[in-house]
Order: C-alpha cells, then sequence, then structure tokens
C-alpha cells in the first residue's frame, strides 16, 4: 500500500429536507391506549412522549405536526382526558418510533384524586419507561413555564441531565406574540431551564403556532432526529467496520 494513500473517513448521513421529515410525521397512526403504565406494550422502537398543561394546545400541535386534523383526541372538556394514548410512525410493516400522548394535568375542574392518580402514572412513566428517548414539553408562550411545568421537569430530569432522554420545549400559540415578546419568551425559557444543562444533556426550545405553522418543520426535524440518530449512528459504525483494514496501516 503507498504509504500516502488513506482511508477516507465515511460521512454523516445528509439531513433530510423538509419533505422528508414532515411525510414521516404524517405517517403518525395510533396503536394503542392505556389508563396504567402496565398496560403499555413492551417495544424497542424509540417513544417521544408529548406532555403539557390542558389548555397548552399539544393535541391541536401532534395533528399539525401529523397534518392530520383529529389523530390526537382534544376534549371540549380539558382535563377529561386521562389515557396515554401510542400513535406508530413510519412504514406500517415497520415503525421506527412511537408517539405516545400523556393526559394534560393542570385543570382546576377535574377532581384531587384523579390529579394524584395521573400526578403518579405520569411520574412512573417519565422516571423509568426504558424506552422513552425523548420528552416534548408543550407550554403556552404566552405563559411560560408554570410551577406544574416545572414538577413535570423534575421527574426527568434525572434522565435528561445524563442524556437517557432528550428534552424539547415547545412554546405554543406563538403567534400571539410579537417579536419582543417572542424573544423574551425564548430567553425566560432558557434561563429557567438552564439548571438541566449537562454536558451530556440534549434540550431544545422553539417557537411554535399551529394557525401560522410556525416552527412545524424545526419540530419535525428534530424529532425524525431523535426516532433516527441512534439507528443512524449503528449504521455509520457498521460502514466504518467495514471499510477497516485488518490490521494497522503500513506501507507496500
Amino acid at each position: 500500500m503507498n504509504p500516502d494513500t488513506r482511508i477516507a473517513p465515511q460521512s454523516a448521513p445528509a439531513e433530510p429536507d423538509d419533505k422528508t421529515v414532515l411525510g414521516w410525521t404524517h405517517t403518525a397512526r395510533f396503536l394503542t391506549t392505556a389508563s396504567q403504565l402496565v398496560h403499555l406494550p413492551p417495544t424497542e422502537l424509540p417513544e417521544i412522549a408529548f406532555v403539557g398543561r390542558s389548555n397548552a394546545g399539544k393535541s391541536t400541535a401532534i395533528n399539525t405536526l401529523a397534518q392530520q386534523k383529529r389523530l390526537a383526541f382534544a376534549s371540549k372538556t380539558p382535563g377529561r382526558t386521562q389515557h396515554i394514548n401510542l400513535f406508530e410512525l413510519g412504514p406500517k410493516d415497520a415503525a421506527d418510533a412511537l408517539f405516545a400522548d400523556l393526559p394534560g394535568y393542570g385543570y382546576a375542574a377535574v377532581n384531587r384524586d384523579a390529579k394524584q392518580r395521573w400526578q403518579k402514572v405520569m411520574a412512573d412513566y417519565l422516571e423509568v419507561r426504558r424506552s422513552l428517548s425523548g420528552v416534548v414539553l408543550m407550554v403556552d408562550s404566552r405563559l411560560g413555564l408554570t410551577d406544574l411545568d416545572q414538577q413535570l421537569l423534575d421527574f426527568v430530569q434525572r434522565r435528561v441531565a445524563t442524556g437517557e432522554v432528550k428534552l424539547l420545549v415547545v412554546l405554543t400559540k406563538a403567534d400571539k406574540l410579537n417579536r419582543k415578546e417572542a424573544d423574551a419568551a425564548l430567553r425566560q425559557t432558557q434561563e429557567r431551564l438552564a439548571a438541566m444543562a449537562t454536558e451530556e444533556s440534549d434540550v431544545s426550545i422553539t417557537l411554535f403556532s399551529a394557525l401560522k405553522k410556525q416552527g412545524v418543520a424545526d419540530v419535525a426535524h428534530i424529532l425524525h432526529q431523535w426516532a433516527h440518530a441512534p439507528r443512524a449512528a449503528a449504521a455509520l459504525e457498521a460502514a466504518d467496520a467495514a471499510q477497516a483494514p485488518d490490521g494497522p496501516l503500513s506501507p507496500a
């Protein structure tokens, strides 16, 4: 072998375009519903959970991402939807990810027992669900992170800090803000999340408007990357291994 010859490193896969990632989110389809954690099916697929206050626009955001009108059910009475709903994504015969729509929280009309029961279910889900790879927290951009949002973040903070679970805070209803207010909402949220940042963590924030379709492609890109990054990394490692020589490089 010529001493100047080098094996070129495998290049990283090209970033998918908007059409690709939005086409992927459009494949979302209902899989199952469960009122208790033990009733959720075990899975090896990466699972992305959507959480948020009952009036934060969570169901609307999911439907907008999926470009489907009634994928996620939005109850006329906030807080009444008390099940975890799972949706599959990817080809029908080879799903590659799951979305988990968790019940909204914080609605005053829900009785105390129901609130406590669902707080326990959500805490357990966020702390121990093995397939959970990312959490999307929906926050009304006009209100910012509330005490209840912070309680939810506390449930998943340990896993976020280690990089086991990624976090995206989506500031919804951004069409209600002017530019100055939007910048302030981003800055205040960043300040609140600073305590969760570590060398291993993956924490993002974005503005979102279902009405104006603002941030829809941005969120789709992040979720697509979450779902496919481990697989892409494994494929890259396999390609590198296939090209590697049997022994150390040496002159011919």
